[in-house]
């Protein structure tokens, strides 16, 4: 047992600085800037026990370091293609004092021994609202066990130590609002996250969703929801509002209640949200989504391959895509088409097709991401048994770079056919031109937009691309050796195969001619 007398330097934790580290590189959604909901929520829990709290998103504002400095615990959320820097941040805060870090966050949960090996002192795994209080509290007091609180992982000794898991949160409306105002800079966004439900109860293969947060939906009370969306929607009249559900409409009935007082109550402030592409089979649900302003739906269509749907286990058809597009823009809700390709199903043809049948479809916007595997998913457990991913540099795994072999094509033709040419095709010169002479100023401007970032995002990246194509040829020219070397070995065999057949012959002529002579003496 590891007890809290012995941990020095603990004692009354009065101020903490939660930061979520910045995303990797830049893509097309950087301009759109989002500030995940973990730590605003941890933050208004900790407010609501008297503790001072920052919060920094480096996306939008730099850590004030001083801050830092000043601070009794710093707690990190990350992600994983923002791991390293997470294990940066650590490594620059350990090197000037020994404040307690705490990591948190999909990433770590999955993978504790790595943030502990980083340099964390303590990681939150899973749901980490009850865990990381509980932490603090027994901090703060200088008493009790570590090993008493369920979801940590911490030193121990010369190794690990992994608590068992904690139960995920039953009452998400007990749960404090998510205080945004702790953001350093949060009137900076233009987009205001809310969540009213976690979980998810289908097994998409490459999602750590139903590993992270279970799958069986948990739902917010409707007139909580209600509660904060008057709030924020008074504090920030122009913003639009993102429900942060992995799947809004998951359950129709619910949806509609809050839609239904939205409507009742004059909140129609813009707003978008995620679904799956049976949103539309409800026709109430369309129309309720219309008259509360929903203005853009983020669309899981994933792949049109069927083969690649039923190895996803999407549980959805290429007619349900393209119907599902058909509905919402008759109810005048913009599509927003997100793919995910490069599965074992997938070759050249794939993306292409692909690429053809978004543009066909009339999907407004999309983003074609590459297949990545996530700590936590069984696409990861799959890939790692099978030794194809081929990159350790966690800021890669971010659905824009290739990091494992796939079965059909090479890395680089993979990334070539993906993050160059199918964005290229879509948000093409032409594509722009034609939005413009149709008068659609906005979608010309964001084609414009995509258009500029992917070109920005290809200088930016052109080390990984060349290495990828290095990285090709050289395994074209190896196979290309290794079949002239096979077919040099069987020109060899054959050529001394040849006398002894030769001989083998000869032998066979002579014992039939002497056959055939003694026939004839007899």
């Amino acid at each position: 047992m590891c007890s809290l007398h012995a941990q020095p330097g603990y004692d009354g934790i009065r101020k903490v600085v939660l930061i979520e580290p910045r995303a990797p590189g830049f893509h097309v959604f950087s301009k759109f800037k989002l500030p995940r909901l973990g730590l605003p929520l941890l933050g208004a829990v900790l407010v609501d026990k008297g503790i001072e709290v920052k919060i920094y998103v480096q996306e939008v504002a730099k850590i004030d370091w001083g801050e830092v400095a000043t601070a009794d615990l710093v707690g990190i959320s990350t992600v994983t293609p923002t791991a390293p820097v997470a294990y940066d941040l650590i490594e620059r805060i350990k090197a000037s004092s020994d404040i307690p870090v705490v990591l948190g966050g999909p990433h770590v949960s999955f993978l504790a021994d790595e943030a502990l090996a980083a340099g964390a002192d303590f990681v939150v795994r899973g749901e980490g609202e009850e865990t990381f209080v509980e932490l603090i509290e027994q901090l703060s007091a200088g008493e009790g066990e570590l090993s008493d609180i369920e979801g940590l992982s911490y030193h121990d000794g010369d190794g690990f130590r992994h608590n068992p898991d904690r139960e995920r949160v039953k009452d998400l409306t007990a749960l404090p609002w998510p205080d945004l105002t702790l953001i350093e800079g949060f009137e900076r966004f233009k987009v205001i996250p809310l969540q009213t439900s976690r979980g998810c109860p289908y097994d998409c293969k490459f999602c750590s969703v139903t590993s992270m947060f279970g799958r069986r939906y948990r739902f917010r009370d409707t007139d909580d929801v209600i509660a904060e969306l008057e709030v924020l929607c008074e504090r920030q009249p122009n913003r639009t509002v993102f429900f942060y559900d992995d799947n809004f409409t998951a359950s129709p009935s619910h949806t509609k209640e809050l839609l239904r007082k939205m409507k009742e109550k004059g909140l129609t402030q813009r707003w978008m949200a995620q679904a799956r592409v049976e949103v539309v089979e409800d026709l109430e649900l369309m129309e309720l989504m219309r008259d509360t302003n929903c203005k853009n739906l983020f669309l899981g269509v994933e792949s049109i391959n069927p083969a690649t749907l039923e190895a996803f286990r999407k549980s959805q058809t290429v007619d349900d895509i393209r119907r599902a597009v058909e509905v919402l823009h008759q109810y005048k809700i913009r599509v927003h088409g997100m793919f995910v390709l490069g599965s074992d199903e997938d070759d050249k043809q794939t993306i292409r097709d692909t690429v053809r049948f978004a543009r066909k479809s009339g999907i407004d916007t999309v983003q074609f991401l590459v297949l990545t595997p996530l700590p936590g998913t069984e696409t990861y457990d799959e890939l790692c048994s099978e030794g194809r991913i081929f990159v350790d540099d966690w800021s890669k795994f971010s659905g824009h770079h290739v990091v494992y072999e796939p079965a059909k094509m090479s890395p680089f033709k993979l990334q070539k056919e993906i993050g160059l040419k199918a964005m290229r095709r879509f948000y093409s010169v032409f594509q722009c031109w034609k939005l413009g002479m149709s008068f659609r100023w906005k979608d010309m401007a964001i084609s414009i937009y995509a258009h500029h970032t992917i070109t920005r995002w290809k200088s930016m990246n052109r080390y990984y691309i060349s290495e990828l194509k290095h990285r090709y040829k050289a395994e074209r020219q190896a196979s290309k050796a290794e079949k002239a070397h096979r077919k040099q070995e069987q020109m060899d065999r054959e050529r001394l195969e040849l006398p002894a057949q030769a001989e083998v012959a000869s032998g066979r002529m002579e014992l039939a001619g002497d056959r055939g002579g003694t026939g004839r003496a007899r």
